[in-house]
C-alpha cells in the first residue's frame, strides 16, 4: 500500500471505532436526563432503576469514546501534518472550542453523574446529568462544524498556502452545517433508541425485569417513531445542500458508470459489485424506473449521471460510497418497518405478547449504529480525492512518513481497537446478564455462597422486597 492509502486506513479505522461510541452515548445521555427527571417528578423506583442501569453502559462507552477522540486529534498532526499546517488557523480554534465548551463541562459534572446518586440532592443530580448531556451535544456540534467546513468550505481566504478565516460565522455555519447537525442528532437518537429497545426486548424474551424491559422498549421505540419521519426529511435536505456541490459523490452512490446508461439511468440499483479499474459493475441488480420515481418523475424519464462524467483524477472510489449509502438506507428502511409494525401492535394491544417481535428487536439492537457508520463512510469517501473539497487534495495533505512505520502503526491500531471493542461488548453482555434487578432502590443482596439450581438466595433479614421487584428476587422463581 502507498503512504497515502495507509494514512487513510489508519484515520478511517480510528474514526469508525470512535464513532461507534457517540452513536450510543450521546442519545443515552439525553435518556438519562429523562429518566432521572421522571424519577424526581414521580418518585417511581423503576425510573431510578433504569437510570442506574443505563448509566453504567453510558459511563464505559463515554470513557472509551473520549480516549479514541483524543487519538484522532493526534493523528491530525502525525499522519496529516500538511493538512494541519494549512488548515490550522480554522481547524485549531474549532477543536479548541470543543475542549473549552464540551470537555470542560463534561469533566466538571461527570463525577456527580457517576457517584452522586444518594449523596447529593436530587436537583443537583438532575442538573449534573443535564450538563453532561449538554457537553456531549456541544462536542458533536463542534465536530460537525469542523467536518461541514471541509465538505462545503466558506468564510476563508488562502494566504501563503494557508486557510485563514475572514468570517467566523460563515466558517462555523457553512452551507451544510445546520442540516448536518440536525441529521446527526436525529441519527444518534435513533441509534440509541434501538439500542435501548433491543436490550429491553432481550429481558422480555428472557421473562426478566418486566417493568424495566417494557419501559425501555416503549421509550426506545417511541423516540424512533418520532424521529424517523423527521430524519427522512433532514436527510433529503442535507443531500440537497451537499450533493449539488459534490456531483461525483452523487454519481458514486447511485452506482452507474456511463453518462447515460441503459434507459437513461432511470432505475435504482439495489446491489452492485463495482470494478473501479474497468469502470463497470461486475454484477448488479436494479429496479427499472424506481430511480426516476425517487426524483418525483413517474414518467421514467429522469435519469442520474454516471461516474464516467467525472475526470479520473477527481473520481471517488465507487464501492465504499455505494455500499456506505446502501447500509445507511437499508438500515433506515429496517428501522422504519420495525417502528411501523410496533405501532400497529401497540394499537392492537399485542405488543407485549409478541415474542417473535421481541426477538426481532434484539437483532435490531446495533442497526442504528451501523447506519451511522454507513453514513459517515458515504460522506467521507464520497468527498475524495479532496480533504477540503475543491481546495486541498488528500494526496497533498499527508505527512511524509516512512511506510514501514505506518504499517506497524495501522496493525497495532487494528489489534488494540478490536480488543477494546470486544471488551466493551463483553461488558454490555455482562451487564445484561447481571440484570437491572440490583439497580432497584429496594434490592437487598442475599448472603454469599452458591445457591442451588432453580432456587434464589433469600433477601437479608428484615428487608422488604417492593412489589416492583420481580418475583425471582422474592424467591418465587429462579433468579438470574
Amino acid at each position: 500500500m502507498s503512504l497515502l492509502t495507509l494514512s487513510r486506513w489508519q484515520f478511517a479505522i480510528t474514526v469508525i471505532f470512535h464513532m461507534t461510541f457517540p452513536a450510543i452515548t450521546v442519545g443515552i445521555s439525553i435518556l438519562l436526563c429523562v429518566l432521572y427527571g421522571m424519577h424526581w417528578r414521580t418518585g417511581k423506583p423503576v425510573y431510578l432503576q433504569m437510570f442506574r442501569f443505563w448509566r453504567r453502559i453510558f459511563a464505559v462507552g463515554f470513557a472509551i469514546g473520549v480516549v479514541a477522540g483524543i487519538v484522532i486529534t493526534f493523528e491530525f498532526g502525525l499522519d496529516w501534518g500538511v493538512f494541519a499546517a494549512k488548515t490550522g488557523p480554522i481547524m485549531g480554534p474549532i477543536l479548541g472550542m470543543e475542549v473549552v465548551t464540551a470537555f470542560f463541562v463534561e469533566a466538571g459534572f461527570i463525577g456527580i453523574l457517576l457517584y452522586g446518586d444518594g449523596r447529593v440532592r436530587k436537583g443537583t443530580m438532575f442538573a449534573a446529568t443535564v450538563m453532561v448531556a449538554l457537553g456531549t451535544l456541544l462536542s458533536s456540534t463542534w465536530i460537525i462544524a469542523n467536518n461541514s467546513w471541509m465538505q462545503t468550505p466558506s468564510g476563508f481566504t488562502v494566504r501563503n498556502g494557508r486557510f485563514e478565516p475572514t468570517n467566523w460565522l460563515h466558517v462555523i455555519f457553512s452551507p451544510s452545517f445546520l442540516w448536518s447537525w440536525y441529521h446527526m442528532l436525529a441519527a444518534v437518537l435513533l441509534s440509541s433508541g434501538f439500542f435501548v429497545a433491543g436490550i429491553g426486548a432481550w429481558y422480555l424474551v428472557k421473562g426478566r425485569s418486566t417493568p424495566f424491559a417494557r419501559r425501555s422498549v416503549s421509550i426506545g421505540l417511541g423516540i424512533a417513531a418520532i424521529v424517523l419521519p423527521l430524519q427522512l426529511f433532514l436527510g433529503d435536505h442535507l443531500a440537497a445542500h451537499v450533493l449539488p456541490a459534490q456531483l461525483p459523490k452523487l454519481e458514486a452512490l447511485e452506482g452507474y458508470w456511463s453518462g447515460t446508461g441503459s434507459g437513461g439511468n432511470t432505475g435504482y440499483i439495489l446491489f452492485a459489485i463495482p470494478d473501479q479499474q474497468a469502470r463497470d459493475n461486475i454484477a448488479q441488480l436494479s429496479i427499472p424506473c424506481l430511480g426516476s420515481a425517487i426524483q418525483k418523475d413517474l414518467t421514467c424519464n429522469s435519469g442520474v449521471p454516471g461516474l464516467d462524467l467525472t475526470p479520473a483524477q477527481d473520481m471517488p472510489l465507487m464501492a465504499p460510497v455505494f455500499w456506505g449509502f446502501r447500509v445507511m438506507f437499508y438500515g433506515a428502511l429496517l428501522m422504519f418497518g420495525t417502528v411501523f409494525y410496533a405501532t400497529i401492535q401497540r394499537f392492537r394491544r399485542k405488543l407485549w405478547a409478541s415474542r417473535r417481535f421481541h426477538q426481532w428487536l434484539v437483532w435490531m439492537t446495533p442497526v442504528g449504529i451501523l447506519t451511522i457508520l454507513g453514513g459517515w463512510v458515504t460522506a467521507e469517501t464520497g468527498r475524495q480525492p479532496w480533504v477540503v473539497y475543491g481546495y486541498l487534495r488528500t494526496s497533498q495533505a499527508v505527512s511524509h512518513l516512512a511506510r514501514a512505520e505506518l504499517v506497524f502503526s495501522v496493525t497495532g491500531f487494528i489489534l488494540i481497537y478490536a480488543a477494546m471493542l470486544a471488551a466493551y461488548i463483553a461488558y454490555i453482555v455482562h451487564t445484561m446478564r447481571t440484570g437491572p434487578e440490583r439497580d432497584h432502590p429496594g434490592f437487598r443482596p442475599g448472603p454469599p455462597g452458591p445457591a442451588e439450581p432453580g432456587v434464589s438466595r433469600p433477601v437479608s433479614a428484615g428487608a422488604r422486597v417492593p412489589d416492583a421487584v420481580p418475583a425471582a428476587l422474592a424467591g418465587g422463581e429462579a433468579s438470574a
